[in-house]
């Protein structure tokens, strides 16, 4: 990128950019227009390098850590019966996480046992339309869940990196027929959250917005608005604040049932942002607790700026699979209560 992104903003190119990018529209049958979406998983090679095989028999509930594995762990009759509840529900926007989950005629390489070819998927994506669900593309390019990269992985911030994922993020863009949004992820990049992996790499200071810049100049390139989580703003508030730019769509997350933004910096992170005049998607969860979405959309109705509340995202993060089938119809069913109380 050849222009800062202090001088990005003092010139207002940032703020005339933002104007050429996808405006929110009011969605037919959802209360206020809001967008009501939920997050599925495709690919799964997102939390851990460490091959399936090496770990030894699993429990259910420890199969969303285990995720370098060379197929594709996903259902499409679960997939279909998720999609479809979702629009009897009165939901309007499925965001996919892709990871390795297409074979993407840019870099087939990445392409697992059973991913899906792009015809396939296009078809896909027509019968997510006819539901009247919004398919929305997500690709995370945190150092935290970019196991479904391959080698890519461990090379990242080099120029091979850059081309390889700026030309995913053009093919996946096309497929979906320039899509209004695409969430890059960009989530728990620290060490921390790479404990348990083989190789951990972490983006630090100006690196992390270098890369960050790229990402977003990329997607807004193709005439898309970027879209992430936004809990690097917990550890980095000013940093935060001064340098993301307002194109960027923020999905705060918090996925407890107490909504105490004085003991919760993650509750007091909506409050920020959308006093700093961000858009945000609030995401809650039913992975904790069955109370977390009604809260986060109790909290968020009072106390955010109607114009910049966009709508509600649950993030079970739960496979698509026979046996997560249960808790992904249950955030499915907390998400259709809040649409009818709304």
């Amino acid at each position: 990128m050849k222009i800062s992104r202090r001088t990005f903003i003092r010139t207002g190119t940032a703020a005339a950019l933002a104007t050429t990018l996808p405006e929110f529209q009011a969605s037919a049958g959802t209360p206020g227009g809001l967008l009501w979406g939920a997050l599925w998983h495709m690919g799964t090679n997102m939390w851990s390098d460490v091959p399936v095989k090496q770990w030894g028999p699993l429990k259910p509930e420890e199969l969303h850590l285990v995720c370098a594995a060379d197929h594709l762990r996903f259902d499409e009759t679960v997939w279909r019966t998720l999609t479809q509840r979702m629009q009897t529900a009165g939901m309007n926007l499925v965001l996919i996480d892709l990871g390795e989950a297409l074979q993407y005629q840019s870099h087939p390489e990445l392409s697992v046992k059973g991913s899906w070819p792009i015809d396939r998927f296009r078809t896909e994506l027509a019968r997510l339309r006819a539901l009247g669900l919004e398919p929305i593309p997500k690709l995370n390019f945190s150092t935290a869940h970019d196991t479904w990269l391959q080698d890519y992985g461990k090379q990242v911030s080099t120029p091979k990196y850059y081309q390889v994922c700026a030309d995913l993020i053009r093919e996946v863009s096309a497929i979906f027929d320039r899509p209004r949004f695409f969430h890059l992820g960009y989530d728990e990049e620290t060490a921390a959250h790479q404990s348990q992996y083989s190789y951990a790499v972490v983006r630090q200071g100006e690196l992390w917005w270098h890369d960050f810049r790229f990402f977003v100049k990329t997607v807004e390139d193709l005439g898309v608005r970027p879209w992430i989580w936004s809990d690097y703003y917990w550890n980095h508030p000013e940093e935060f604040l001064n340098r993301m730019p307002k194109s960027v769509l923020q999905s705060n997350w918090y996925y407890d049932d107490a909504f105490d933004p004085a003991k919760q910096k993650c509750v007091q992170a909506y409050l920020d942002l959308d006093k700093a005049g961000f858009d945000q998607v609030p995401t809650g969860s039913n992975w904790s607790t069955d109370a977390n979405f009604k809260g986060t959309v109790d909290f968020c109705k009072k106390r955010l700026a109607p114009e910049r509340l966009k709508g509600f995202l649950m993030a079970p993060w739960y496979f698509t699979l026979q046996d997560r089938q249960a808790r992904n119809l249950q955030a499915i069913a907390q998400v259709e209560e809040m649409i009818r109380a709304k």
